[in-house]
C-alpha cells in the first residue's frame, strides 16, 4: 500500500521483528523497495533478551538498505519502537556496539543528500498491517531448541537475575505473617494484576 501510494520513489521500507522461544531470538527484516526484488534477512541468537535482538535486527536491514546509492528515505517498521528511540540514546547502555554501526550507516545516508532522511513506524502486531503482519507471523512460526551450551549476553543476564529476586521476593512476601492488611493489589483494565516487566522498555 504505502510502495504504490507514497509520493517518494527512492524509498526503502524496513520491516522487522523479533521472537523469543527456548531462549533462542529470532529476527527477520524484510526491506521493500519499488522495482526491486524482496530482501529477506532471518538471524538467531541465544541467551539474549528482546531488545538486543530487534536492535540488532533493525542495524542490519539499515546497513544492506544503504547499498542502494539512490534511496533518499528510509521508514522503519516495528513494534519496539523503544528499540529506535535508543539509538539516539546519547548515555551509556549495553547496547553502544550497535548503536555505533547504525549511526556510522546514518551519517554518510545524510551527508550524502541533504533531503535524505528515515523515520521510525510504530505498528504493534496486532493491528495486522500487511507490511508487518507476514514478518511477525514468521518469527513467532520458528521453534528451535539450542543442543550446545551458549554463551549470555550481559543484558540477559541481568533480567535473569533480577526475574529470580523478584520470584524469590513474592514467594517469601505471600508466605510472610508480616504482610498485615495495607497492601494493595494494583489491576489492570482486565481486573488481573499488574506484574513487573522487562517487555518493551518496561520498568
Amino acid at each position: 500500500m504505502v510502495l504504490e501510494s507514497s509520493p517518494f520513489p527512492l524509498v526503502a521500507i524496513i520491516a522487522s521483528d523479533t521472537s523469543i522461544k527456548n531462549n533462542v531470538a529470532t529476527s527477520i527484516v524484510y526491506i521493500h523497495m519499488i522495482d526491486k526484488p524482496l530482501i529477506k534477512m532471518v538471524h538467531y541468537a541465544v541467551n539474549i533478551t528482546s531488545t538486543e535482538a530487534e536492535l540488532f535486527a533493525i542495524r542490519c536491514g539499515i546497513n544492506q538498505t544503504l547499498r542502494f546509492n539512490n534511496i533518499s528515505k528510509i521508514i522503519v517498521i516495528t513494534d519496539f519502537i523503544h528499540v529506535a528511540c535508543k539509538i539516539f540514546y546519547s548515555l551509556a547502555h549495553p547496547y553502544q556496539i550497535s548503536l555505533a554501526a547504525i549511526l556510522s550507516d546514518l551519517y554518510v545516508f545524510f551527508n550524502s543528500h541533504v533531503n535524505n532522511s528515515i523515520e521510525f513506524w510504530e505498528y504493534p502486531s496486532h493491528l495486522n498491517w500487511q507490511l508487518h503482519e507476514k514478518v511477525n507471523k514468521e518469527t513467532k512460526a520458528f521453534n528451535l531448541t539450542p543442543l550446545l551450551p551458549c554463551k549470555d549476553s550481559w543484558d540477559f543476564s541481568k533480567k535473569n537475575k533480577s526475574d529470580d529476586i523478584l520470584n524469590t521476593w513474592k514467594m517469601m512476601f505471600q508466605a510472610s505473617n508480616c504482610k498485615e492488611n495495607y497492601f494493595l493489589d494494583l489491576l489492570d483494565d482486565d481486573n488481573n494484576i499488574i506484574e513487573l516487566t522487562y517487555v518493551k522498555g518496561g520498568l
